[in-house]
């Protein structure tokens, strides 16, 4: 059947508002659900580059459609909360829905009314409110039995409002006239016994046949045999196009009596039940709850109140049973008769009083209590006690199959089959979208169940760790699953309910470790041993969230040598050391002060917005998650969760007297919210039209006021009186989006940034603009938009400071002149400001994962706040000043101490690095932020040389034994050496013409070689200054190697971006190879010890392997998906190992070329890479058992199986090489954030 032209037609009209504003991929789940929208053409639309190009291939592919798709498209619509966009459809509606949303008149006509009354379908109820989107879905399944029979099963749990609904479905002219002229007939059906059924049977035999002829007379059959018959032959004889409805199935046994070919409606909370008949199915979910409005719309309808006029207690009770639509009717009826009882009942609801609220109207069950343990009484014995057990599950989390198999000792098969009878049963909720399949319970569920069990919670509890113990007495969970983390987060909570130890005193409730490996500790009394363990779960609870999960042991070996807990860990590695367990022990930490207090990871997704309460007692985040959450700032525990929005929410901002939280999103929409009791005061969506970005509440309550600000062309900053429903002033004057707002520490006025280049002074009280400052004017230089991204004012409310590109300006507030101006890298943009109340501090937040604070008084930084992996998006001091918090797209939230992060060297090392092993020593050098060269003992941290500032950047450095010295090279072509420890400039090297990129001495101490950018190669005398330089590449020499086996190392291999590799001779600087090794740039090579191979990689994806003497291509390794980014050769020179950029290892045979084993593959991190980004450097051990790996992390590998024996987590991430001591023993490396590494084998 084609689309309608109307349809059509309204789909063209506003085709230009639909792609500007819907995200397809959430509208598409709900078509493909209905069964209008294809896999294929699912992926045709998300293979599209842009949000908008998705949208255009949506509406392209709805326009080739039929009536069914559009109106599966308006349900979706209306689903994901379009309300707007599913206006403009409304009209143009095909007839088969179009009159099921216009259904008042339709359904209300005589003709429907009498057709439904003779089928004995109920009324509607006295309080009725309307589920569109649902009646709808279930009508679409109801037109699919027009042409053949079949059934419809309308399933969810009890009291999710399934009878109305299917009553609902039915009073429709248009269903009834096209799919069932038949009529239609309802038999409430319920927990019958044999001779109830054949009661009822014979009742609908009955009037079947009175309403054929009235004066014929049959015997009423006499057995459900001769019912069934008898019921055949009026169903397909008499009324073959009727429609049997069966109310409230509870049994498979029963169903079949009616498997006689027909059409039919079932509601259920079984929705397995027509698993047991024949024909074709369909079904439809009752969701377990109604959205808030239309439950306060119940509640308004039954006690004749206003919407508006409702007592807050209104809401608290739709909240508290999450929308049932059981418990609101049964309230509201309660509350027609005794209207004064809302606190009543509310507290009835809260202390789980379920036999309190008792029917008032025409429901089965007496009481809530009663419906409920319906339900769970038809489940077999066995089943009801593990339905038990699910008693000690927390609100709103979800559990995988695994961790019910620890606690019922069962196979995980047969735990699922378990779980999926009482999910088909309604007992249980799964969600589907996560693999493995996690489970979770109704709130109302699990309140009956606590209740039902008080008594033996405790003995429940013990339960499950008892049951952990046993399943796990060999040692804990490793596997990094959802079942791991569920242990982590919950172990201690089931130990604190059962009474088994004082592990409630621990830290943040999320990040508790291992009972079996720490539970000694946490059961001593020992205070500042539990601080030191809080220490640790505060610092690296978030590393938890890697995938594979790390070992514990190993992150706990990086605490500072005098905590218990690295004792502790190191005792633990030696044992399991002696067992042939690889564990490093980082040696220099002592040197690296962690800065950060506590590290939360309270979202999946990017972090938006954080900000402290007036108290500094809580945080609130927000971000890409849609939710709003706030923790204790001492220990990071999460005391509120709310799903705030319908898209993501760009920021949030405390009340000053904490009472209120305000949030603000992309989905346009302003609300506010009551903290201790999470619930919704206030939502404020007509006026922004665009998303909106900022929000915050004026310093003081004495005259409360939100502003607000967005991305709309001219009204995009709004002043909000939270007792009106509309905005109190817009303030005039951009006419660009403004990115941020801040009312002055007095009040008086509201600064606001925008993307048109300005920062804008307003008076709150006449909302009139007071001054303007054209931040643009001070980039004069930049042909770029100068785009304003937040400001803050000084505690005396007499500067205010602007952010925008790589600045900070500090203006006076009365004369609007720059007073100070903080530059900061180029490279990176500040994306955050933030004054300090009680000092002269500014806290900056970059785009280069960094926040620095300084000192306007002196005009200098003060330190490096190192730690982020990603853009840092907010920076806010505590109102005391002694903390200063940042939120990343890294998904973390970082505490810093003001004091000590103010006091600490800010010093930080580059990556490009060079290590000399020499016995026990061990020697760095590395340039640091400063670009002063470094050098220092490895094992102490302790600085042996350091070079003046240079003036160029330096990108390279190496060591020489003899004469002990080192060389670096910089961006602009200059080479120096340096003598050790004095520091004495011994040759400037000039020739270079671009950035020095790799520099290396040869054996002999006399001889230096350089690699630029500039596409030669030098090599150097010097001390004398003489120069060979090696010309042939085309682009810029990453690196070389000297070939370790060639006479007196005279023969230098290199390779380039050009795909080239070429043979040198150093002496004579004549070029003896030359090959053209790969299409695409060549990113690494090395030579096999034995002198007979070298390995190619190249960013074709492939590796190549070539012969020394001839120069042959002898094999093309084929199989990366990424840029194929280091190489390796095993030192008996038979293997060779390859990284990608996808963190993939492969593990090469030389001889014959074979894929030996790949590494990685089954443990994807959250990092969405095998190794947490590009694997950058591979290193055999001198017996080539073990292989060490570089990329986000550190990894060890057993060569032999290809499997992962340990991981260590650096502070940073993006690690460029490690260098390796000939033993195997001792790893050196520097992350992204400039920390050095030492690491020592423990043995």
């Amino acid at each position: 059947m084609a689309l309608e032209e109307r349809a059509r037609s309204c789909l063209l009209r506003f085709r230009h508002r639909l792609e500007q504003d819907i995200k397809p991929s959430y509208l598409m789940d709900h078509m493909i659900s209905d069964g209008v929208l294809t896999g294929d053409e699912e992926e045709r639309v998300r293979t599209q580059s842009t949000r908008k190009d998705q949208a255009v291939a949506l509406l392209e592919l709805l326009l080739k459609k039929d009536n069914r798709a559009y109106i599966s498209f308006y349900n979706a619509l209306v689903k994901e909360a379009y309300d707007d966009l599913a206006n403009l459809l409304y009209d143009d509606l095909p007839n088969m829905s179009q009159n099921a949303h216009k259904g008042n008149s339709d359904s209300n006509t005589s003709y429907v009314q009498t057709v439904l009354s003779e089928g004995g379908v109920p009324q509607r109820p006295v309080v009725f409110v309307s589920r569109p989107e649902l009646v709808n879905r279930v009508r679409e399944k109801l037109y699919r039995l027009q042409k053949d029979p079949g059934w419809v099963t309308v399933f969810g749990m009890a009291g999710s409002g399934k009878s109305v609904l299917a009553a609902e479905a039915v009073r429709h002219q248009g269903l009834i006239e096209e799919c069932f002229p038949g009529g239609i007939h309802w038999l409430s059906i319920g927990q019958l016994d044999k001779p109830d059924l054949l009661v009822k049977i014979q009742s609908l035999c009955f009037r079947l046949e009175q309403s054929l002829d009235p004066q014929s007379l049959h015997r009423p059959p006499n057995s459900l045999d001769e019912a069934k018959e008898r019921m055949r032959f009026l169903m397909l004889r008499r009324y073959p196009r009727a429609l049997l409805i069966l109310d409230d199935i509870w049994d498979s046994t029963v169903l079949k009596v009616f498997d006689i070919h027909c059409r039919i409606l079932l509601t259920t909370r079984n929705r397995s039940l027509t698993d047991s008949v024949s024909g074709s199915k369909f079904e439809v979910e009752v969701e377990s709850g109604l959205d808030e409005n239309k439950g306060l719309e119940i509640l308004a309808l039954y006690t004749g109140t206003k919407l508006l006029a409702l007592p807050e207690e209104a809401r608290s009770i739709v909240r508290e049973c999450k929308g049932s639509p059981l418990v609101v009717s049964l309230i509201g009826a309660l509350l027609k008769e005794k209207p004064n009882r809302w606190s009543y009942y509310l507290r009835q609801l809260r202390q789980k009083q379920f036999k309190r609220i008792r029917k008032s109207s025409s429901y089965d069950y007496d009481a809530l209590d009663q419906a409920m343990a319906a339900s769970i009484e038809v489940l077999p014995d066995e089943h009801r006690e593990l339905y038990k057990d699910l008693t000690v599950l927390e609100k709103d989390i979800k559990v995988p199959a695994k961790v019910l198999s620890v606690l019922w000792d069962l196979e995980p098969e047969e735990v699922e089959d378990i779980l999926e009878e009482f999910v088909n049963k309604s007992l249980l909720f799964v969600d589907s979208h996560n693999k493995p399949y996690q489970y979770y319970l109704h709130d109302l569920q699990l309140d009956f169940l606590v209740e039902q069990n008080r008594t033996q919670l405790e003995s429940l509890h013990s339960k499950v760790v008892h049951q952990y113990q046993q399943h796990y007495k060999d040692g804990p969970p490793t596997s990094g699953d959802e079942e791991c983390r569920y242990w982590i987060r919950f172990l201690t909570f089931h130990m604190a309910k059962g009474n088994l130890s004082q592990a409630k005193i621990m830290g943040p409730a999320h990040l508790i470790n291992d009972y079996v490996e720490y539970g000694h500790i946490l059961d001593k009394e020992n205070s500042d041993v539990r601080s030191q363990f809080q220490e640790f779960l505060s610092l690296n609870g978030h590393q938890l969230e890697q995938r594979p999960f790390p070992d514990v042991v190993q992150l706990a070996l990086s605490q500072p040598r005098t905590s218990e807990v690295y004792r502790q860990a190191l005792l633990q590695a030696q044992d399991r050391a002696s067992k042939g367990k690889l564990y490093f022990d980082w040696l220099n930490k002592s040197s690296v002060e962690s800065l950060s207090r506590l590290v939360i990871h309270p979202h999946q997704g990017s972090i938006y917005s954080a900000c402290f309460s007036h108290d500094g007692a809580k945080i609130a985040s927000s971000g890409a998650s849609k939710t709003l959450k706030v923790f204790k700032s001492t220990s990071g525990e999460k005391l509120t969760e709310i799903p705030a929005h319908d898209d993501e929410v760009l920021c949030c901002a405390f009340s000053p007297d904490d009472r209120l939280l305000a949030t603000c999103s992309s989905d346009r929409k302003v609300k506010v919210w009551n903290v201790e009791r999470a619930m919704l005061l206030r939502v404020f969506e007509e006026e922004h039209e665009e998303q909106v970005n900022h929000c915050q509440f004026t310093n003081t309550a004495r005259r409360l006021l939100l502003a607000t600000c967005s991305n709309d062309k001219m009204m995009n900053v709004k002043l909000w009186n939270l007792n009106k429903p509309s905005s109190q002033n817009t303030m005039f004057g951009h006419f660009e989006p403004v990115n941020h707002c801040c009312f002055s520490p007095d009040d008086t006025y509201l600064s606001t940034s925008s993307n048109d280049g300005t920062l804008k002074l307003f008076q709150v009280s006449s909302a009139n603009e007071w001054k303007t400052i054209n931040v643009s004017d001070m980039f004069a230089e930049s042909d770029e938009d100068v785009l304003v991204k937040c400001s803050t004012w000084t505690a005396d409310g007499k500067r205010v400071i602007c952010a925008a590109k790589n600045a900070a300006l500090v203006f006076d507030v009365e004369t609007s002149d720059m007073l100070l101006e903080i530059r900061t890298n180029r490279l990176s943009t500040v994306q955050y400001c933030h004054a300090c109340p009680t000092s002269n501090l500014l806290a900056l937040a970059f785009s280069n994962y960094a926040v620095e604070l300084w000192d306007l008084e002196a005009n200098k930084k003060m330190a490096d706040c190192s730690g982020h992996l990603s853009w840092v998006q907010r920076v806010q001091f505590s109102p005391d000043g002694s903390q200063l918090l940042s939120c990343s797209y890294d998904q973390t939230i970082r505490l810093w101490e003001t004091k000590k992060v103010h006091t600490t060297s800010a010093v930080c090392l580059k990556r490009d690095s060079d290590v000399l092993f020499n016995d026990e020593e061990i020697i760095v050098s590395a340039a640091d932020n400063c670009n002063r060269l470094q050098v220092r003992d490895g094992r102490t941290g302790s600085v042996l040389f350091q070079s003046e500032e240079k003036p160029s950047r330096i990108r390279c450095t190496a060591m020489c034994r003899q004469p002990s010295a080192v060389a670096l090279g910089q961006e602009d072509g200059t080479v120096q050496v340096l003598e050790v420890p004095s520091g004495k400039i011994l040759a400037t090297l000039e020739g270079h013409t671009k950035t020095v990129l790799h520099c290396q001495f040869c054996q002999d101490g006399q001889t230096l070689i350089t690699s630029s950018e500039d596409t030669t190669i030098r090599v150097w005398r010097w001390q004398s200054g003489e120069c060979k330089v090696l010309q042939g590449h085309k682009e810029q020499v990453r690196c070389f190697s000297l070939l370790s086996n060639s006479a007196d190392n005279t023969r230098l291999l290199s390779w380039s971006f050009d795909g080239t590799v070429k043979m040198w001779d150093v002496e004579s600087g004549e070029k003896l190879q030359d090959i053209e090794a790969h299409r695409g740039a060549i990113l690494s090579c090395h030579v096999s010890p034995d002198g007979c191979h070298f390995a190619t990689t190249s960013a074709d994806k492939t590796a190549k392997l070539w012969h020394c003497e001839s120069w042959q291509c002898v094999h093309t390794l084929s199989g990366h998906l990424d840029c194929v980014r280091s190489c390796r050769f095993s030192w008996d020179s038979r293997r060779l190992a390859t990284g990608d950029d996808n963190g993939e290892i492969r593990l090469w045979g030389v001889r014959d070329g074979s894929l030996l084993k790949i590494c990685s593959r089954d443990g994807k991190d959250g990092m969405d890479s095998l190794h947490g980004g590009w694997v950058t450097d591979l290193h055999f051990s001198s017996d080539d058992s073990l292989l060490v790996s570089t990329g986000g992390y550190i990894k060890w590998w057993d060569v032999e199986r290809g499997e992962a024996l340990q991981t260590f987590y650096p502070t940073g991430t993006t690690l460029k090489r490690i260098h390796v001591s000939s033993d195997f023993s001792t790893f050196v490396t520097i992350d992204s954030i400039g920390i050095l590494y030492i690491l020592k084998r423990v043995v």
